[in-house]
């Protein structure tokens, strides 16, 4: 089980601290909500979550069948809606590196990408947009 420090620091800034390892991530409020806007916002860090927890399961999964996603780049888009100011979609474009994948790999990266746990733990209004592009 994870377990985190989260200290609000001032300005709408926060620290974060992951206990196990000390790694610390800063949070600003983005600049169209009185934030300064420096650094990952909460629903920046959201939405690059959902991003980084598809790779990192197409990577397990690259593992298990003996081949690799090694380079593959995520590129990531929110959208906020207001009324209540939430995420109201991602867009995530996945590029992978210049490898042959194989009509299975792809459908292997294609079915992972969809069941990743930060997926499947968004409200189900949320709309995810994902698309895997092959270089070769």
């Amino acid at each position: 089980m994870a377990h985190f420090e989260v200290v609000y620091t001032k300005d709408l800034r926060t620290e974060m601290t992951h206990l196990a390892s000390g790694t610390k991530v800063l949070t600003d409020a983005p600049v169209d909500n009185k934030g300064k806007g420096e650094v990952f916002s909460p629903t920046d860090l959201a939405s690059a979550s959902l991003a980084s927890c598809m790779l990192t399961i197409m990577g397990i999964a690259a593992q298990e069948h003996g081949f690799s996603i090694d380079g593959a780049k995520a590129s990531v888009t929110k959208l906020m809606k207001s009324d209540p100011r939430r995420i109201g979609g991602i867009t995530i474009e996945i590029v992978f590196p210049d490898n042959e994948y194989s009509d299975k790999q792809k459908k292997i990266l294609q079915l992972i990408s969809k069941t990743c746990p930060v997926a499947l733990s968004l409200h189900p209004d949320l709309e995810q947009d994902v698309q895997l592009i092959f270089t070769k």
